[in-house]
């Protein structure tokens, strides 16, 4: 098949394939006579798997670990367990911070409790006050108060 029957058949982009090609993540497939890329059932199955990795929100440096082990079967598979236990603890964290970030918006909402004027509305004056407070502050200080996309220490977040 190409690509575009691949993207239909997993449910993907076009590009995300292709980025995930470029990513080691997908073999590259052979070329047809007129260099088209022609792929079988064992592109749809990886891609497919990677895929779901992603809807776990792994990274494609923990998904590359996982198909170092798919792909070498007789492996032992203590590394796959202790990547996802740490996979388990970044998204324990990442549930505590969006918490937190929760807590600070409904403590934000409380600052306005009607439908006055925006001059006078207390979520406005209350953002802006914050912001302008922060605005002279080193970059570093407001790490943490908002959730990340990927995990402290890894790769930003990937397709």
């Amino acid at each position: 098949m190409k690509i575009g029957a691949l993207a239909l058949a997993a449910q993907t982009q076009v590009e995300t394939i292709r980025y995930y090609e470029r990513a080691g993540l997908l073999p590259q497939a052979p070329r047809s006579e007129g260099n088209y890329r022609i792929y079988g059932p064992e592109h749809v199955e990886r891609l497919a798997f990677v895929r779901h990795c992603r809807s776990l929100d792994m990274t494609l440096d923990e998904i590359r670990v996982l198909l170092r082990f798919k792909d070498d079967p007789r492996a032992a598979c203590g590394e796959v367990n202790a990547l996802l236990d740490a996979h388990i603890g970044h998204v324990a964290t990442r549930i505590r911070e969006l918490r937190q970030l929760e807590k600070q918006l409904q403590l934000l909402r409380a600052q306005c409790g009607g439908d006055s004027e925006a001059a006078r509305c207390g979520i406005l004056n209350e953002l802006v006050q914050v912001s302008s407070a922060s605005a002279g502050a080193s970059p570093a200080r407001g790490r943490g108060r908002h959730v990340p996309g990927a995990h402290a220490g890894g790769l930003r977040r990937q397709r």
